[in-house]
C-alpha cells in the first residue's frame, strides 16, 4: 500500500523585536530587555537607531547583544552592514537604500542573517531572495507612529509569499497582540513588533507574554 505523502509543516512564527528609534538612557532600556526577553520566546532582536552618530550605535550593541545572546537571541542591526560586521551582529537589515545583499554579504560574510525591507511588493522580495537574502520584510500592514511608511501590504502578499517561496517573510508596521494572529495566520514567520512593546501600559515584559500567547494560538 502506498505512503500518504509527507507533507512538510511551517514553524510557528515567532517574535521579532525591534528597538525604540532612540535610546535615551542605555541603562534602563537593558533592563526592560531583560524582562522582554525573559517573558517570552523572541527569536531576534533588531537594534534600530535613527540619527545617532557610529558610537552611539555601537554602545548599544555592546550592552544589548550579551543581553540577547544569553537567551538564545539573535542580533540584527538596521541599515549599516560595516557597523554589524565590527560590532560581532549576527545579520544586518537593509532598507532599499541601504546598498545590495551582495554588498552586506561580503561586509559581514556567509552565515550572517541579512533581511531586506520589500514593502508591499513581491517583486523586490523576489529580488531580494535571488540575491541571497535570509529573510523578506513586508509591512507596513498598520498605521504606526514608529517610522513614517507609505506602503500599506495586504496580509494576502504573506500567503502568497508563503506558497511559492521559501525564504521566510516578517511582517512589520503597527502590529500589535491584536493583529499578531491574523498575519501570523496568513503566512508571516515572524512578526516584527517595536511600540506594542517597549509602550506597553503593563510594560514590556507583559507585552512579550501577551504576544508570545497569541502567537502560540495561532500556530
Amino acid at each position: 500500500m502506498a505512503r500518504e505523502p509527507v507533507v512538510p509543516t511551517r514553524p510557528p512564527c515567532q517574535l521579532y523585536l525591534i528597538t525604540p528609534p532612540a535610546l535615551p538612557d542605555l541603562a534602563a532600556f537593558a533592563s526592560d530587555l531583560e524582562a522582554a526577553l525573559d517573558a517570552g520566546e523572541v527569536a531576534a532582536l533588531q537594534i534600530r537607531l535613527k540619527d545617532v552618530d557610529d558610537a552611539t550605535v555601537l554602545a548599544a550593541v555592546a550592552a544589548l547583544k550579551p543581553i540577547a545572546h544569553a537567551r538564545g537571541v539573535a542580533v540584527i542591526l538596521n541599515d549599516r552592514p560595516d557597523l554589524a560586521a565590527r560590532s560581532g551582529c549576527d545579520g544586518v537589515h537593509l532598507g532599499q537604500a541601504d546598498g545590495s545583499v551582495a554588498q552586506a554579504r561580503a561586509s559581514m560574510g556567509r552565515d550572517a542573517m541579512i533581511g531586506v525591507t520589500c514593502h508591499d511588493s513581491r517583486e523586490l522580495a523576489m529580488d531580494a531572495a535571488e540575491a541571497g537574502a535570509d529573510y523578506v520584510a513586508f509591512g507596513a500592514f498598520f498605521p504606526t507612529t514608529t517610522k513614517e511608511t507609505v506602503h500599506r501590504p495586504d496580509a494576502e502578499i504573506l500567503t502568497i509569499w508563503q506558497e511559492t517561496v521559501e525564504i521566510p517573510c516578517v511582517a512589520i508596521g503597527g502590529i500589535t497582540a491584536a493583529t499578531a494572529g491574523e498575519l501570523a495566520r496568513a503566512g508571516a514567520d515572524f512578526v516584527a513588533v517595536s511600540s506594542a512593546v517597549w509602550g506597553h501600559p503593563d510594560g514590556p515584559a507583559a507585552a512579550v507574554r501577551e504576544l508570545t500567547e497569541v502567537l502560540a494560538a495561532n500556530a
